[in-house]
């Protein structure tokens, strides 16, 4: 069983934002929703935290507050779905490294549970609500990469 004291600050906040900036790329994908699709975030933490004692590691996660640095999101400006990407990579590489593989898998069907939230929180076209889809294509685009970069089958 690993929990949060097998990991250093920096490995750390790598795995806490993991899911939060999984999120952020699929909000950035598309225009529109902007709300409801942040909301969806906070919601998916709350409903893992009516899980706790499924993995410790997981409920360490959703215990600590997503935050991202400001000045990185900046940075990446337009590009958040690459960040999102690359930073992907690095907390999968430390989960693989340091946890048991139930505990890297309940790790990733977490983070894309908080990307498909997003991805389904706004219908996405139509007018005034009507019609529409529920995930976009650019969304779904996100999504796929997100899966991908988790090594998860679509």
């Amino acid at each position: 069983m690993t929990t949060k004291a097998d990991f250093n600050a920096e490995e750390w906040s790598t795995l806490v934002e993991g899911p939060l900036l999984a999120g952020m790329g699929v909000v950035t994908a598309e225009r529109g929703g902007t709300l409801r699709e942040s909301l969806a975030i906070g919601k998916t933490y709350t409903e893992a935290r009516g899980h706790q004692g499924e993995s410790p590691l997981l409920d360490a996660i959703v215990a600590s507050p997503p935050a991202v640095d400001p000045s990185r999101m900046r940075e990446a400006g337009q590009d958040v779905q690459a960040l999102a990407t690359s930073r992907l990579r690095d907390a999968v590489a430390v989960v693989e490294a340091k946890a048991e593989p139930a505990e890297v898998e309940a790790y990733k069907r977490f983070v894309v549970t908080v990307a498909e939230a997003v991805a389904n929180a706004h219908r996405e076209g139509g007018f005034a609500g009507i019609g529409g889809k529920p995930v976009s294509d650019r969304e779904q685009a996100a999504l796929d990469t997100i899966r991908s970069t988790l090594g998860l089958a679509g």
